[in-house]
């Protein structure tokens, strides 16, 4: 056979299979929906919080709560700086969530975070100078603990589920936002059964909660994460 015909036929062979791989790729091809803003995205989870606020509400005294922050300033900017956190940390999750975006959006939960460490450092003070008509017991330390974790996981579980409809480029910073931003609700809705003002050994356990998840969600939630699609 001459070379011409050779090299007819294996052209042809090739254009054959690219054709049936534009059919199998063709054939696999979904419509997608195009993702909502970040900040619409942010306000459906926190819908999510509110409703959640709303249920537990429901077994707590709130007067006495109000009592309590309206008595003492630290608490209102603990509270403010719990809410923020969570507020910033939900919105730079869905960010990030877009490979378009920086990853200094990370850096705007930071300032509503160090407001609540700070006020809550500022509380511990008082009640030290100021003795408390209730301490808190190792107990109740624990049961804060296994709030602010149990509540936290369905949380940042739902909010990594709604961030794997993007594709981030940074899957365990977002993750880590995600966990932030649970924690932050969690350690806000504690103050409706938190009968005590925080002391320092109170006020660690809060922290190394929001820190246990904050990891665990950067490590589990970036997995998955990983292997979300891009969304269009």
């Amino acid at each position: 056979m001459p070379l011409c015909g050779l090299r007819w036929i294996r052209e042809a062979a090739i254009s054959d299979s690219n054709d049936r791989l534009i059919e199998v790729l063709a054939a696999d091809l979904r419509p997608v929906r195009r993702l909502q803003p970040p900040a619409v995205r942010a306000l459906l989870w926190l819908a999510l919080v509110a409703a959640v606020a709303a249920a537990l509400a429901a077994f707590a005294d709130l007067a006495a709560i109000w009592h309590r922050l309206a008595a003492v300033s630290d608490m209102w900017l603990a509270v403010a700086g719990s809410i923020a956190t969570m507020v910033t940390a939900a919105f730079a999750a869905f960010a990030l969530s877009l490979p378009d975006r920086s990853r200094q959006w990370a850096l705007l939960p930071l300032p509503p975070l160090a407001l609540w460490v700070g006020a809550s450092g500022l509380g511990c003070v008082r009640a030290y100078f100021v003795p408390e008509t209730h301490a808190p017991a190792p107990a109740e330390m624990r049961d804060c603990l296994l709030f602010i974790v149990g509540l936290s996981v369905p949380l940042a579980a739902v909010l990594t589920v709604m961030l794997r409809r993007g594709y981030s480029l940074a899957p365990s910073l977002t993750a880590a936002m995600a966990g932030l931003a649970a924690a932050a609700a969690a350690a806000t809705l504690l103050k409706f059964f938190h009968p005590f003002d925080a002391a320092a050994t109170d006020l660690a356990v809060h922290a190394v909660a929001v820190a246990v998840i904050v990891v665990a969600a950067s490590g589990l939630g970036g997995r998955l994460l990983k292997n979300s699609l891009p969304a269009a």
